[in-house]
Parts: structure tokens; sequence; C-alpha cells
């Protein structure tokens, strides 16, 4: 499966399930374990189980398992591995205490001035 095809079927299952505020980050050339992330929020810890219930099912009709899922049993955050794409599913809180978006838009800083 293509990344963008990927991104499509997650998002477009996210969306359908009513995730809210589903935002993709492009993290090519800031990370070398996956391409791009996608975060969204649940209303609660059962819609965020629900939520990657509803994802995994979605990839496995197209032949994918995920690679790892992390806080999957009453969390407040749930990671799931897909290879080029990682998926976080977190409550509105845990989402604006770790503010995910902001950690990964920070631009490489090449010119690092050493002297101190």
């Amino acid at each position: 499966m293509q990344v963008d095809e990927l991104l499509a079927l997650i998002t477009n299952e996210l969306d359908e399930r009513k995730a809210e505020n589903i935002t993709t980050i492009d993290v090519i050339g800031k990370t070398s374990f996956t391409d791009y992330m996608v975060i969204a929020t649940g209303t609660s810890d059962r819609h965020i189980k629900a939520l990657c219930n509803y994802v995994s099912v979605a990839l496995k009709e197209k032949g994918m398992v995920p690679r790892g899922i992390e806080g999957a049993q009453g969390s407040e955050w749930v990671l799931m591995d897909l290879g080029d794409v990682i998926l976080h599913v977190m409550t509105a809180q845990t989402r604006e205490f770790y503010q995910l978006e902001k950690l990964w838009s920070i631009e490489n800083t090449e010119d690092i001035d050493e002297e101190y």
C-alpha cells in the first residue's frame, strides 16, 4: 500500500468515526523511523480504543497489520506504528499537554553555534 493510500485510509476512518482535530504532520527528514504522523483526539478512553480498533480492522481488510500498538488498555494515548505512518490518538488534555504538533513542527537547525 502506498503511503498516500495509507494516509487516506487512516484519516477517512478516523473522520467517519468522529475523531476530532485530525492532523497530519510530514516528518520526512526530521526522523528516520517514519514519514508521517497522524494525530487525532478522542472524546474518552473508550472512544480512543474504538477509533484504533476501527483503523486496525480497515487495515486488515487491506492486508496490512500494525507493527505495534502501545497504550491500548484504557489509555489516554494510543500509538499505532504503521510503518510509514505513526498514528497517535489521545484525549484533548493529553494532546494539549504533550503538544506533538509543536514538537514536530520545529525546523532542523543546521547552523548551531558550538562556541559557548
